[in-house]
């Protein structure tokens, strides 16, 4: 049995979670948020705890099981609480700032680099090196802040670029740490 599928996912106060066959639909106060489980999971909610069962033992239901109890859990959690991701950007001249819903990032190119504002996706500017990506869709999250990353990632030898807050960055030495003749 699946550690993490067998787990019940309690359901918070002011979260309304719907299953209508195979789509399951959660609304909460940051939104609401739809999804479709797979045809052989069966989930069930019962006084405020949802369930996740498979039918059988097959390598395919196993592989599942924990697959949706978890974008289940994260459905929830996101209408409750939301999910965020911090960005660091480091580097000489290096900045971000927020106008109107564009995030605006100057990062060492010609140009100003303009990402605009996604539906369901919050973008805060708390100082000129700081960026943070929040909503209720953990995905959308991770895919908006992977992108805004993508800009300028990071590079071993001065750590200039945008990363994440808890990204450790490796370094290396220059030409001079070779220590040849």
């Amino acid at each position: 049995m699946s550690r993490i599928g067998r787990m019940p996912i309690t359901v918070p106060a002011g979260v309304d979670v719907k299953i209508d066959g195979s789509t399951v639909t959660v609304k909460g106060p940051k939104g609401t948020l739809t999804g479709t489980v797979h045809s052989k999971m069966k989930v069930e909610l019962d006084n405020g705890i949802i369930t996740v069962t498979r039918p059988d033992d097959e390598k395919e239901s196993r592989s599942l099981h924990g697959l949706t109890r978890t974008i289940v859990a994260n459905m929830v959690e996101g209408v409750s609480k939301g999910f965020s991701k911090e960005l660091e950007v480091n580097g000489v001249g290096y900045r971000a700032a927020k106008q109107g819903k564009d995030l605006v990032m100057n990062i060492g190119y010609s140009h100003q680099v303009i990402m605009p504002e996604t539906d369901g996706i919050t973008i805060d500017v708390p100082a000129p090196n700081k960026i943070i990506i929040s909503g209720p869709d953990k995905q959308k999250v991770g895919q908006f802040a992977s992108e805004v990353r993508g800009k300028r990632p990071p590079e071993p030898y001065k750590g200039k670029g945008i990363k994440y807050v808890d990204e450790h960055i490796i370094r290396k030495e220059g030409k001079a740490g070779k220590g040849g003749k």
